[in-house]
């Protein structure tokens, strides 16, 4: 009973702190998403959590931990899983029977990890050494240029784009599984399947479309 409690305690703890991510990455989405129509809007959203000192000392550390405990209790599930699987059934057909989504959420996951470390590189590094290492003077108007700047390369926006294709696939069943996990079962389990169905194409299609927009905006001028 105790190594089930903890099996179940350990899925519930993955579940919430996917759901917590999915959180931020709309709120991240919506104000990378602003850069496409106005540059003023994203270079005063950027500023305001690029010096609020919640955000920065609060919420970032948090967002910071979600992300290596959800990665690393991904892996560790996995590997229980792995270790569980001492039978092979010769009826099964992995294609059949499940997504490729559902099969392959540890390397999606890797996938995904690698280009957050890219993505803290392009961005979350350069912003602490301007701040706390060069203690330059605070310019609320550098964000733009500073985005805009990383999707030059077409290689760099190229990389993006496959990441966020397969955050598409791990959100596709991860979300989805967040909400079973916790228990989620009622009459509006439907509608919650086809909003994360939703979310899963929309968000990180939206991010592929910033890449894209600000890669060939840069070379149509």
């Amino acid at each position: 009973m105790g190594i089930l409690s903890a099996s179940i305690a350990k899925k519930v703890a993955m579940a919430l702190s996917g759901l917590f991510l999915v959180f931020f990455l709309a709120q991240h989405f919506t104000i990378n998403f602003s850069s496409v129509f106005s540059e003023e809007t994203f270079n005063s959203w950027s500023h305001f959590m690029g010096t609020n000192p919640l955000v920065q000392f609060i919420l970032q550390p948090v967002l910071i931990f979600g992300v290596v405990f959800h990665f690393v209790m991904g892996i560790i599930l996995e590997l229980k899983n792995n270790k569980a699987r001492k039978i092979s059934y010769k009826s099964y057909k992995g294609n059949t029977n499940s997504s490729w989504a559902s099969r392959n959420m540890i390397i999606s996951g890797a996938v995904i990890l690698a280009f957050l470390g890219l993505h803290f590189y392009d961005f979350w590094v350069p912003e602490m050494v301007h701040k706390y290492v060069e203690s330059n003077p605070e310019d609320a108007t550098r964000y733009y240029g500073e985005l805009v700047h990383k999707f030059e390369s077409p290689v760099r926006t190229g990389i993006y784009v496959i990441s966020f294709v397969l955050l598409m696939f791990h959100l596709w069943h991860g979300f989805a599984s967040s909400f079973q996990t916790m228990g989620w079962n009622n009459k509006f389990s439907k509608a919650v399947k086809g909003f994360t169905k939703l979310y899963a194409i929309v968000i990180p299609l939206g991010f592929i479309i910033i890449a894209l927009y600000h890669h060939f905006n840069q070379i149509s001028h």
